[in-house]
C-alpha cells in the first residue's frame, strides 16, 4: 500500500505501523491503563447522527472560517504533539508546511524536536507554542519569550498533566522501559533507518528544552527525566493568571472537560479552550470531547472559542462537533499518521481527504457555510 492508495485516516494508520518501530509506533497510537478513553474519543461520535436540511442550496460550500482572530481556510488546526521527528525525519517542518498549504494553523508542543525559532522560520502559516507552567517559572517565562519574538500568534497551556499517565503499552513495547527492550529488537533492526536518525544523527532530541541553559542546571538528568521532574502538582487558576500576563495574545487552555473549568478559564484571562483528554493518555474513564461541547457551548457562547480536541478520524466528526457549538476541531494522530506513512506527502494527502469528506457531509447535510451549523442538524441518539 502507498499514501496514494490511502482512502481515510485509518488506512495511514496501517501504513505508519509498518513503517515505524513497534516500540515508536505504539507510542504514537497508545493510550493509558486499558485504552477506554482513547477508543471512545472515536466512538462516542457514534452517538450523534446528522439531520439534513433537504432542497438547500449547496453549489457553493465554506469552509472558511476564523480562530484566534486569523482567517483559516477550514476549521480545522494542527493540535500540538510531541516529538514529530520520531514518526518521520522530516518532522514538525513538514507539517507546518502542510498546514500553511491548507490554510490551518500549526501547534508546536514544548516537547518538539525542532525549535520554536525553526518552526517559526519553515512557513508563514499562523502559528501556536504549546506550553506548561512548570516549577522553573523562569523556564516557562523563557518560552514565552521565544514565542512572542518568534511571532507566534497564540500560547496554548496544557493543564491536564500533574502527573504523566500510566500508558502500559510503551512499557510492553519497550519504548519506556529498559527490562522489556529485548522483546523489541527484531523491530528495531528491520528500520535501519530510523536508528540511524535516533543514535547517529541525534535527531531526536526535545531542542527547545536543549537550547535552553536551564536543564543542564540538574546534572545527570536526561531531557525527559527533567521534564517529568518540572511538572508542578500545585498548580491552580491564579498560576493561569499569571501566565496570561506575561502574553499579550490568545491564550488557549488545553485540557478542560467541565463548564465549571471552563468558566474559570475565562475568569483567568483565556480567550479559548481545547476540550481535550490529552488523546487518551491521561487520566483513564475522562469524557470523550465531543460529549463535553453543547454543555460549554451552552454556557459560555461568545465567552470564549471552543476546540474540540480528541478523536477526529473523519470529515463527519468535524461537522458534528461544529453543529454541537465547537468553533473548530483539532487532530493529533490524524496527521501523525500521514506523517509516518509519507512526511510531508503524506500530511498533505490526509487534509486533502479530510477537506473533500468535510465539504462532502456540509452538502450532503444542506448546509452551505460552517457558520450556519447548529443544532438543527444534529441530535443524540443512543
Amino acid at each position: 500500500m502507498k499514501i496514494a492508495d490511502c482512502n481515510n485516516i485509518m488506512d495511514f494508520r496501517r501504513l505508519a505501523r509498518r513503517n515505524l518501530p513497534s516500540p515508536v509506533f505504539n507510542y504514537m497510537d497508545g493510550g493509558a491503563d486499558d485504552e477506554w478513553t482513547l477508543k471512545r474519543n472515536t466512538s462516542a461520535f457514534d452517538h450523534y447522527e446528522l439531520l439534513p436540511a433537504q432542497l438547500s442550496d449547496v453549489s457553493d460550500v465554506r469552509l472558511d472560517s476564523t480562530l484566534f482572530g486569523e482567517k483559516v481556510a477550514m476549521p480545522v488546526m494542527i493540535s500540538p504533539t510531541g516529538a514529530s521527528k520520531l514518526f518521520h525525519a522530516a518532522g514538525e517542518p513538514a507539517v507546518v508546511r502542510a498546514a500553511e498549504k491548507f490554510g490551518m494553523i500549526y501547534s508546536l508542543s514544548t516537547l518538539g524536536t525542532t525549535t520554536i525559532e525553526d518552526v517559526a522560520a519553515a512557513g508563514s502559516g499562523p502559528k501556536m507554542f504549546q506550553i506548561y507552567i512548570l516549577k522553573d517559572r523562569g523556564l516557562t517565562t523563557e518560552f514565552v519569550t521565544r514565542s512572542r519574538a518568534a511571532g507566534y500568534k497564540a500560547l496554548c497551556l496544557t493543564v491536564d498533566t500533574p502527573v504523566p499517565g500510566n500508558r502500559e503499552r510503551d512499557a510492553v513495547y519497550g519504548f519506556s522501559s529498559g527490562r522489556l527492550r529485548m522483546r523489541a529488537v527484531p523491530s528495531w533492526l528491520r528500520h535501519p533507518g530510523w536508528l540511524y536518525r535516533a543514535i547517529v544523527k541525534k535527531d531526536l532530541e526535545m531542542v527547545n528544552l536543549a537550547s535552553s541553559d536551564r536543564p543542564s542546571q540538574q546534572a545527570g538528568s536526561s531531557l525527559l527525566e527533567y521534564f517529568n521532574s518540572q511538572l508542578d502538582r500545585s498548580l491552580t487558576w491564579s498560576d493561569v493568571e499569571w501566565l496570561a500576563s506575561q502574553w499579550d495574545g490568545p491564550l488557549v487552555i488545553k485540557g478542560l472537560q467541565t463548564v465549571a473549568d471552563c468558566r474559570n478559564a475565562v475568569n483567568a484571562g483565556a480567550t479559548a479552550v481545547m476540550l481535550s483528554n490529552h488523546g487518551g493518555r491521561q487520566l483513564e474513564s475522562a469524557p470523550a470531547p465531543v460529549d463535553c461541547i453543547s454543555d460549554v457551548a451552552d454556557a459560555l457562547h461568545g465567552k470564549l472559542e471552543i476546540i474540540c480536541d480528541g478523536g477526529i478520524r473523519r470529515g463527519t466528526h468535524v461537522v458534528k462537533a461544529l453543529a454541537l457549538g465547537a468553533t473548530a476541531c483539532s487532530i493529533g494522530r490524524a496527521y501523525l499518521y500521514p506523517l509516518a506513512a509519507g512526511g510531508q506527502q503524506g500530511v498533505e494527502r490526509g487534509l486533502t481527504l479530510l477537506r473533500a469528506e468535510i465539504e462532502r457531509t456540509m452538502a450532503l447535510v444542506g448546509c452551505d457555510s460552517v457558520q450556519e451549523l447548529g443544532s438543527s442538524f444534529i441530535r443524540r441518539c443512543l
